[in-house]
């Protein structure tokens, strides 16, 4: 379970972030930057996990317990994403440092530093600290995994009652067989991401 060892060894201000949906064919990819400027309350403690870790109706709870610590000023919390399209634009890596950096200045105080899921340093204006299964170590990190993985399934879930064909409510983007069967039946909508490869593929098959 994570704890709250490498917040507190750092000292002062540290901000753990987080992202989801490197991996999808479709639909944005978010980041969440979360500080907890005095430690984590107990109870939150023990909802908090590393979201894939995480039942639903388990995550939807954590994420709600989230968003009420934030209203008692126990957490800040920030959510960014960086769009289909800045996907295709700039590639998978440098827009998830995007979504990193947009959730990062949403936050109201600056961190001192931000430690990040993962082993690819974000350019940020603070110092940085990856660690590799963060979201498994740190409280702060699988709080920023939650918010990011609830916030970017009910964006997919919107987007699937307006592109109902592509069923993305079900796969949130990622390639199942149901997607890329969808995919080679209908070619891309807007919110699939150029420059992967089925995406490419079907949108020539059907117009080459």
């Amino acid at each position: 379970m994570p704890d709250f060892s490498l917040e507190a060894a750092a000292g002062g201000l540290v901000a753990g972030i987080d992202e989801a949906g490197v991996g999808p064919l479709a639909g944005p990819v978010l980041a969440a930057a979360v500080v907890f400027p005095d430690g984590v309350p107990p109870a939150l403690a023990a909802l908090l996990d590393d979201s894939k870790r995480l039942k639903p109706a388990a995550r939807e709870a954590a994420f709600a317990a989230l968003r009420e610590a934030a209203a008692r000023g126990e957490a800040e919390c920030a959510v960014a994403a960086a769009s289909a399209a800045e996907i295709g634009r700039l590639n998978i890596l440098r827009a998830t440092h995007l979504a990193m950096a947009r959730a990062l200045a949403r936050l109201r105080v600056a961190p001192a530093l931000a430690l990040v899921d993962g082993n690819r340093p974000p350019p940020l204006p603070c110092p940085v600290r990856c660690v590799v299964g963060g979201d498994g170590l740190s409280l702060s990190i699988a709080a920023a995994s939650i918010l990011a993985k609830v916030v970017r399934d009910r964006a997919m879930a919107r987007l699937d009652a307006r592109w109902p064909a592509y069923g993305f409510a079900g796969h949130a983007g990622y390639p199942t067989a149901r997607h890329r069967a969808a995919l080679a039946r209908h070619g891309p909508c807007p919110h699939h991401r150029r420059g992967y490869a089925p995406v490419d593929q079907a949108a020539l098959a059907l117009n080459p």
